[in-house]
């Protein structure tokens, strides 16, 4: 059950950090300024469901590692402490910003470079967490490896 619990709460992270960094993207190069405020918005109210989807990825991958020597794993868990800071540090900080400048229609110097910072994080972010799945499943392959042999050895 936690693998599943796992793979479900990293999977839509990812998914939101790509929709988040997307729609930003899009909105700033074709949309107008109600549509930039809105996508700010949005965003800002997806860090609810965003945040504890990375908590509970970080909890379930550590419950996952435990007693495991690999370095993959060990890959996995060095990175998660700089997902979780530059979520906390960088990202939520620049949406709530983001969001309130949006709102008032101040899209000047500071609120794109704080959205050139929040995009460059959130690319980090994506990129970090793409790696821990592509390590995921090499661990999952290792593990399915590991059970066919252990099935086989017991046949014999």
């Amino acid at each position: 059950m936690t693998r599943w619990i796992h793979i479900i709460s990293a999977g839509l992270a990812w998914c939101l950090i790509l929709i988040f960094w997307s729609s930003t993207l899009v909105s700033e190069t074709l949309g107008s300024p109600a549509d930039i405020q809105a996508v700010k918005t949005f965003i800002l109210y997806g860090m609810a469901i965003l945040i504890p989807s990375i908590i509970t990825a970080g909890i379930s991958g550590f419950r996952l590692s435990c007693g495991r020597l690999n370095p993959l794993v060990d890959r996995k868990l060095k990175r998660m402490p700089i997902i979780a800071l530059n979520g906390l540090l960088i990202l939520l900080p620049s949406a709530v910003f983001l969001a309130q400048k949006a709102d008032v229609g101040e899209f000047d110097e500071l609120f794109y470079g704080v959205q050139m910072l929040e995009l460059t994080a959130g690319l980090v972010n994506f990129y970090l967490m793409t790696l821990n799945a592509r390590d995921g499943r090499r661990l999952s392959q290792t593990d399915t490896n590991q059970n066919n042999v252990t099935a086989t050895e017991k046949r014999l």
